[in-house]
């Protein structure tokens, strides 16, 4: 180590240390005469609390160190030991009082969801169905006779139809009403025309084949 190259920093160094035993001898050998002077309390706070006094140096004499004990000599090895620490990554400066760096940004995940608020959004307004209609008017059965032939009488020429129904055999003429609700309305050389009179609906049944 070269002592001339920074004799700045030694001058620097010299002046701290003699600062520093000028310290220590008025904490060493200060009068505790000149400690401040005991705060008076009520009688009822001094059995339960005890007055605190700061104290400089050592409280026993006898405890303070001799100053012919204390070296002054100027350690260089322990000077050069710390000037070969390298220093650290750069940090913030504590004398610079700029402003405050900003904080780290939050992530999305970790902020709460705030639900959405709707405002004056139309309602859907649900039509009830219509009401039902009245039901259809029932259907007439489909007619199970079977048209066979007619004849003709000489004296009048009134029409007379053959039926048959099951193993029944029906004559009626035209205009005539059997089992009480049919009506042959027209009897015709390949048809017949009957009205249910119940349903007020009219069928046409052809004319069956005889067999031979």
């Amino acid at each position: 180590m070269k002592l001339g190259a920074e004799p700045k920093k030694i001058a620097i160094l010299g002046g701290l240390l003699a600062v520093a035993l000028v310290v220590l001898y008025f904490n060493y050998f200060s009068s505790d005469d000149s400690s401040p002077a005991p705060r008076h309390r009520s009688a009822n706070n001094d059995s339960l609390v005890k007055d605190w006094k700061p104290r400089l140096g050592f409280q026993n004499p006898e405890d303070r160190p001799d100053p012919a004990t204390v070296d002054p000599t100027l350690r260089l090895d322990l000077l050069a030991k710390v000037q070969s620490v390298e220093a650290g990554p750069a940090g913030r400066n504590l004398f610079d009082f700029g402003q405050a760096p900003p904080p780290p940004p939050v992530a999305q995940a970790a902020l709460p969801k705030v639900p959405k608020i709707l405002v004056n959004q139309p309602v859907a307004v649900v039509q009830p169905p219509p009401p039902p209609g009245p039901p259809p008017p029932p259907k007439a059965p489909a007619m199970t006779f079977k048209y066979y032939g007619y004849k003709i009488s000489a004296l009048d020429g009134h029409k007379a139809a053959f039926l048959l129904d099951g193993e029944d055999i029906l004559i009626a003429g035209e205009n005539d009403t059997f089992k009480r609700r049919y009506r042959v309305v027209k009897i015709g050389v390949s048809s017949i025309t009957i009205e249910d009179t119940q349903f007020k609906s009219m069928q046409t049944l052809p004319l069956q084949e005889m067999a031979s």
